[in-house]
């Protein structure tokens, strides 16, 4: 694929979470994202594992999106918040996002795979 050009639009699907480095994560229950993306904006929801729900907002240029997001811990009920940036790669399974960002004061790294019916 020529680096120039810019992965599948993000609007409408759906992505799982495989590994984080802020947690273990539930391979039974997995925080799951819904995307919505149009005219460079992102945005969509996201809840599993160790979120009650969350939302996120940013943009996106190319394959790289920066996002900041607000969830609630399922634990205890704590409001977290951040910011980052998520790299778009495609392969034959479809879809996956590198998300780099900054939560608890420390840099953090997740993968998320897309959910193919």
């Amino acid at each position: 694929m020529n680096s120039q050009t810019a992965l599948p639009s993000l609007d409408g699907r759906t992505f799982r979470m495989t590994s984080s480095t802020t947690s273990v994560v539930d391979p039974d229950a997995p925080s799951v994202f819904h995307y919505f993306e149009q005219d460079g904006a992102v945005w969509g929801d996201y809840s599993g594992d160790t979120v009650t729900f969350g939302r996120f907002i940013g943009t996106r240029s190319g394959d790289t999106i920066s996002i900041h997001f607000v969830h609630v811990l399922a634990d205890g009920g704590a409001v977290v918040t951040g910011s980052g940036d998520s790299e778009i790669e495609q392969d034959e399974s479809g879809l996956r996002l590198v998300e780099h960002y900054e939560m608890h004061g420390a840099p953090q790294l997740s993968v998320c795979v897309e959910v193919v019916d």
